[in-house]
């Protein structure tokens, strides 16, 4: 009987999700939204180490090997944190529609542009930013 019940709850709450239509023509829905962030920030949270080698191909490719085993390995180590870290912050926020956190979505999007995090573009050294983003 109680499983009857669960199943019903299931199918219903399924449903429910699948009917929710969106607001403005423009705008995604919200299942889409959801969809999206999980699996954003699921990948994000694991495959946040491709930052490592991306910052080291790119400085290397942009000035020089030297520099690139260097400030490539410095800054792809903490954009590899960042990246996990906000991708965690995407699996627990998922069910709220919020922008996205980190651009590009995935390390392995644009590979030759940095990482930018809540639309930001930082000044620095070697830093590259693509125009799909206005970037500068």
């Amino acid at each position: 009987m109680r499983k009857k019940n669960l199943f019903i709850a299931c199918v219903l709450s399924t449903s429910a999700l699948f009917s929710i239509g969106s607001v403005n023509a423009e705008e995604h829905d919200y299942l889409s939204c959801l969809t999206s962030k999980l699996t954003q920030g699921f990948f994000n949270t694991t495959t946040g180490f491709i930052e490592l080698p991306k910052n080291v191909i790119n400085i290397s490719h942009d000035e020089n090997i030297f520099v690139g085993l260097t400030w490539g390995v410095v800054r792809g180590v903490i954009h590899s944190v960042s990246r996990t870290v906000v991708g965690a912050t995407e699996l627990i926020t998922a069910p709220i529609p919020t922008e996205d956190y980190i651009t590009p979505p995935y390390a392995w999007d644009r590979f030759s542009e940095d990482t930018r995090y809540f639309g930001i573009h930082m000044p620095g050294f070697w830093t590259t930013y693509g125009p799909l983003d206005n970037g500068k």
